[in-house]
């Protein structure tokens, strides 16, 4: 059942196609374009993907984008960027905003970096191996136009097989290693208990929103008034993870975060990631730790040299199943 706050009618009501011309988006035009200077932003929705050497994708982003380009402000954070790429890209997609990084600083700083060059009222983090559903960035905005107390919200993100993601989820307890997304208990029997617990969006109806501790940073809208609030995104999570601290700091702000099980976007998932495959590893464990350290308990720190220790295990065994892997793959 959908959380107090949030009736399934109220859903149904932001969905109507004047909330989405005149909620969402309003007029396309800019009071700039007459010479008349004005504080509003340009766009109500600003669409943000950070990039590391993921070209061929990040076109095939775009595209799913170019029908809501006029109405979003499209922000490319380009990480390490190649000069020949960016240009053709720039020539293919001209309404989308290329800002080029000659460095490598991260998820969370590529998100800061894209939100500092825009007013929008809502920021839509989109991962750029995804493909956006029509409309997805007018939709969101209606829907949180109509719920003023959430401060995020995800819709669900499909596998290339049409599969849905275990995006929405709990905060990470003692049973998230057994239990968790990756969990070899959920991948053996993933009915169980434990990892309904983790994972809430397997128990949502189409359509049902439902109040959940996080949801995936890979198609996520940020209400502005959030983020502005939080301080944007904890740049000391160089990747993986900055998306379950930012949401337990706005819970802990006050704030609430939806899951809407409506299209979102096909997600492929890993391809910066596999450009440098033993270091986004690394990060993912050094994320998870920072992560446990930031939000424990004063009791829960004397766990944390076994935390540490647990953690390291798991990268090891991870990359030699890494190697094991590239092996078979060139035998």
């Amino acid at each position: 059942m959908p959380k107090a706050g949030i009736p399934p009618s109220a859903f149904h009501s932001a969905f109507q196609q004047s909330a989405f011309q005149q909620s969402a988006f309003g007029n396309p035009h800019s009071a700039l374009e007459f010479g008349v200077v004005s504080s509003e932003p340009l766009h109500r929705v600003a669409v943000l993907i950070i990039t590391y050497r993921t070209y061929p994708e990040l076109r095939r982003c775009l595209a799913s984008l170019a029908a809501d380009g006029a109405a979003v402000d499209v922000i490319v954070v380009d990480h390490e960027s190649d000069p020949a790429e960016v240009a053709a890209i720039r020539r293919e997609c001209p309404w989308a905003r290329i800002l080029v990084e000659p460095a490598n600083a991260g998820f969370a700083a590529g998100v800061n970096r894209g939100a500092r060059e825009t007013a929008a009222e809502y920021l839509l983090l989109v991962n750029p191996d995804s493909f956006v559903e029509p409309e997805l960035p007018a939709r969101l905005a209606a829907w949180m136009d109509a719920h003023p107390e959430v401060g995020i919200v995800g819709p669900s993100i499909s596998n290339p097989d049409g599969s849905t993601q275990a995006s929405a989820r709990r905060f990470p307890d003692f049973t998230t290693a057994i239990a968790g997304r990756s969990a070899w208990l959920t991948r053996v029997l993933p009915g169980n208990p434990l990892t309904r617990h983790n994972l809430p969006y397997a128990r949502t109806a189409p359509g049902e929103p439902i109040e959940v501790d996080w949801v995936s940073g890979a198609c996520m809208m940020i209400r502005r008034g959030t983020f502005d609030q939080l301080g944007g995104i904890d740049e000391g999570f160089f990747l993986y993870w900055e998306d379950a601290d930012f949401c337990r700091r706005a819970k802990q702000a006050g704030w609430r975060t939806v899951y809407l099980p409506v299209p979102g976007t096909v997600h492929i998932g890993g391809a910066s990631s596999r450009h440098a495959s033993d270091a986004a590893l690394q990060a993912f464990h050094d994320s998870a730790y920072r992560l446990f350290v930031k939000h424990t308990t004063p009791v829960g720190r004397f766990f944390a040299p076994l935390v540490r220790g647990a953690l390291r295990a798991r990268l090891a065994l991870m990359r030699r199943l890494v190697r094991a892997q590239v092996r078979r793959s060139h035998e």
